[in-house]
């Protein structure tokens, strides 16, 4: 009896001995995976803007370490370099999650003023915890800067280093002052005197009409126009001459 009972007892501190070294194991792992890291080497920056994530990518990792700002680096400063006006310590790199209609999440990433980052940051976490839709939000470089094919991929941008179309006027995009939200969907629109119009991007005229309905478009009973405005930006979209329904430029201190 009592050597049955040596056995049981052995069994037993074997087995505990088992499930200690995966539980250490385990907990190991998870520690390895969730790491602090420095600001300028968070998780998100490592990939990259216009892929998905999965729920279970984006509950892996802290939600607040998928919305971040940095510094713009060597690499990605190469890359911009045509024609900025504005210093490089001037700008940042923000990447953010952002939700589409196709109901999944994605990875996006705009270049800004140093002065509006944070609050962009703020502003695209509370769209994307509202599931409001982004098409598409990488970086304008990877249209070579064109401003018009970018709008006709329907990318939602910030820093473009360019002047406003038709005068050597630099615009407020050049500074990183101004973000383009879904544009394609939402065009710049003006009516000349001599009764002709211009609309950007040109494939874009089929969304003048603010009266219908379709996906993307921005009024202001729109969720971004609620956010961008009271924190600071003017919408194009309540502009006289002409209207530039994208368009969030930031009004304070330049």
């Amino acid at each position: 009896m009592r050597t049955k009972h040596l056995i049981l007892f052995l069994a037993v501190i074997a087995i505990l001995a088992l499930a200690s070294c995966h539980s250490e194991k385990y907990n190991s792992e998870a520690a390895s995976s969730s790491k602090v890291v420095n600001v300028d080497t968070i998780p998100s920056t490592d990939r990259k803007a216009g892929t998905t994530e999965t729920s279970e990518q984006v509950n892996a990792s802290e939600i607040d370490k998928c919305f971040v700002v940095t510094k713009v680096s060597d690499s990605l400063w190469s890359k911009m370099q045509t024609g900025s006006v504005v210093k490089r310590d001037d700008l940042r790199h923000i990447k953010v999650l952002h939700w589409d209609l196709d109901k999944k999440t994605h990875i996006g990433e705009l270049i800004c003023n140093r002065i509006i980052a944070d609050t962009l940051v703020q502003i695209f976490k509370e769209l994307y915890n509202a599931k409001y839709p982004i098409q598409r939000m990488v970086l304008p470089h990877l249209f070579g800067n064109d401003d018009e094919a970018q709008m006709q991929a329907n990318n939602t941008s910030c820093y473009c280093p360019r002047t406003v179309k038709g005068t050597k006027v630099m615009s407020k995009h050049a500074r990183g002052l101004a973000v383009d939200l879904n544009p394609l969907y939402n065009p710049y629109y003006k009516s000349r005197k001599d009764g002709s119009t211009e609309v950007q991007p040109s494939t874009a005229t089929p969304y003048v009409n603010r009266s219908k309905e379709f996906s993307y478009k921005i009024d202001d009973n729109d969720l971004a126009y609620e956010l961008f405005t009271s924190h600071g930006f003017r919408w194009g979209g309540d502009w006289k001459s002409c209207k530039d329904y994208q368009h969030f430029e930031w009004k304070g201190i330049q």
